[in-house]
C-alpha cells in the first residue's frame, strides 16, 4: 500500500507524484498508455506566464463564429449532435465580458508565474535533462491591426507583472533572420522558458522512479472506490489501496469522474477536450533563434537540438482519434507565410492529442467536496507543461497539510455550479 495513488501518468500526474515523493509520501502512479504519452508529449514546451489571458476575452465570440466554419482555422468544431458541447461553449460564451476575463487572468498568471519561478530549481534539483532554456518567446504580427489590438493584453499583463517589448519590423527582421519580409512588429516576453516537453515527461519519469516511486503503465483505471478510511484504485491488472487519490487524468477526468458520483459529475460539465496537433521535423536550413508564436495563424514554433516543431490549433471533435491531415496542412501554410524556411527535410513526428479544457480556462487543483482525501489536479488546457511545477507543489501542499504557496481558491471544483 502507498501513501497516495495518482490516476494519471502525463506531465501534471508525474509531477504531482515527485514533488509528494520528496515531501515524504510514498506514490503508485498509474497510467493507462505509457508515461508522457498524452498531451504532454507533442505541444511546443514553451513555459508561458504570457499565455495567462484566459481565450474567453471580451470580442472574441465574433472571432470564433468567423474561425468554426473553417477546417483550416485557428479554432474547428466539427459538426455534430453534442449537446454537451453546445452548452459547455454557451459558458465559454458567457465569459465574454471584462470583469470574467481579468478574474480568471489574475488567477491564471499566479500559478502560471509561480511554476515559472520554480522550474529552473525543480530541473536543477533532479538533474532534468529537458533542454530547458530562458529564452523568452516572441509574438510575430503580419498585421498592423492586430497587433495594436493586442496591445490591450499586454496592458493587463503588465499588471500582473508580466513584461513585454515590441519591436518594430524592420529592427525585428534584422534580428531573426529566419522570417520573411512583411513583418510589422514582434512583442517579446523575456520572462518565458522553453523545454522539450517529451524528455522533461521521461526525465519526471525517470525521477520519480529514483526517489522511491512506482509507474505502472498499461495500467487503465476503472473504478476509485472508498472503504475502511482507504481508497481502493482498481485498474486494469490489480487492485491497489492508498491514504490519499489523487485524479490526474487530464481530458479523460470526466469520464473516470462520472464513476465516482455527483461531486465529480461536474466535470464533464466544466470540460472539453480539445484537440491539438503539431508535426516535428529535422531542422531546416534556417530556425529561428528563439520560439515564435505566428500571431495571425496561431501558430507555435519551437527549434530544439535535434528538433523543430509547429503546433497548435484547436479543433472539438470529441474523442475523435483520427488524424485530421488537413489540420497538419493548415500549421505548413501558416508558417510558410512568415518563415524562409517553413518545414524541415523530413518528418520526424506527426501528433495530436487531447487537451482538458475548462469553460473559465483555469485549472482544477484541490479536494473533490464531500470525499476526504480525494483531490483533483487536471483542466490544465494548452498549458500542463507551463503550470506543472506549481501545480505539483499546490497538491504536495494540500495533501500534506503544509501552508500552500498560492492561494489555492481559484482553483477548486466548487467554482462550477
Amino acid at each position: 500500500m502507498e501513501d497516495v495513488i495518482i490516476v494519471g501518468g502525463g506531465v501534471i500526474g508525474l509531477a504531482c507524484g515527485l514533488a509528494l515523493q520528496r515531501a515524504g509520501r510514498s506514490v503508485r502512479v498509474l497510467e493507462a498508455g505509457v508515461a508522457g504519452c498524452g498531451s504532454s508529449h507533442g505541444n511546443c514546451g514553451t513555459i508561458t506566464p504570457s499565455h495567462a489571458m484566459p481565450l474567453a476575452a471580451p470580442g472574441s465570440i465574433g472571432r470564433a463564429l468567423a474561425w468554426m466554419a473553417s477546417p483550416e482555422a485557428p479554432l474547428y468544431i466539427k459538426p455534430r449532435w453534442d449537446p454537451d458541447l453546445w452548452r459547455w461553449l454557451a459558458r465559454v460564451g458567457a465569459r465574454c465580458n471584462q470583469e470574467d476575463w481579468m478574474r480568471a487572468a489574475a488567477a491564471k498568471a499566479a500559478i502560471l508565474l509561480a511554476s515559472r519561478q520554480a522550474l529552473p530549481d525543480w530541473i536543477a534539483r533532479h538533474g532534468l535533462d529537458c533542454e530547458f532554456t530562458a529564452s523568452g518567446t516572441d509574438h510575430v504580427f503580419r498585421d498592423e491591426a492586430a497587433l495594436v489590438a493586442f496591445r490591450h493584453e499586454l496592458r493587463a499583463l503588465s499588471g500582473f507583472g508580466i513584461a513585454s517589448e515590441t519591436i518594430d519590423g524592420p529592427a525585428y527582421l534584422r534580428q531573426e533572420p529566419a522570417l520573411l519580409d512583411g513583418v510589422v512588429g514582434a512583442v517579446r516576453f523575456p520572462g518565458d522558458a522553453s523545454l522539450r516537453p517529451d524528455r522533461y515527461v521521461a526525465e519526471l519519469a525517470r525521477a520519480l522512479r529514483a526517489a522511491g516511486g512506482t509507474i505502472v503503465e498499461r495500467s487503465p483505471v476503472h473504478a476509485v472506490t472508498a472503504a475502511d478510511g482507504l481508497w481502493t484504485v482498481t485498474a486494469a491488472n490489480a487492485a491497489f489501496r492508498a491514504r490519499d487519490v489523487v485524479l490526474a487524468a487530464g481530458a479523460w477526468s470526466p469520464g473516470l469522474g462520472r464513476t465516482l458520483g455527483p461531486a465529480l459529475g461536474k466535470l464533464g460539465k466544466a470540460m472539453q477536450p480539445g484537440k491539438g496537433y503539431s508535426i516535428t521535423y529535422a531542422h531546416p536550413a534556417v530556425v529561428p533563434y528563439r520560439p515564435l508564436v505566428l500571431h495571425e495563424r496561431r501558430v507555435c514554433v519551437t527549434t530544439w537540438e535535434r528538433g523543430f516543431r509547429l503546433g497548435s490549433t484547436m479543433e472539438f471533435s470529441g474523442y475523435d482519434a483520427s488524424l485530421n491531415r488537413r489540420r497538419l496542412g493548415a500549421l505548413e501554410r501558416g508558417a510558410r507565410e512568415y518563415l524562409r524556411d517553413p518545414v524541415g527535410p523530413a518528418v520526424t513526428e506527426e501528433w495530436f492529442g487531447w487537451r482538458p479544457m475548462t469553460f473559465d480556462d483555469l485549472p482544477i487543483i484541490g479536494p473533490v467536496p464531500g470525499q476526504p482525501r480525494l483531490w483533483l489536479a487536471t483542466g490544465h488546457g494548452m498549458l500542463g507543461v507551463s503550470m506543472s511545477a506549481a501545480t505539483a507543489d499546490l497538491i504536495a501542499d494540500l495533501v500534506t497539510g503544509r501552508p500552500p504557496g498560492i492561494d489555492p481558491a481559484p482553483y477548486r471544483l466548487e467554482r462550477f455550479a
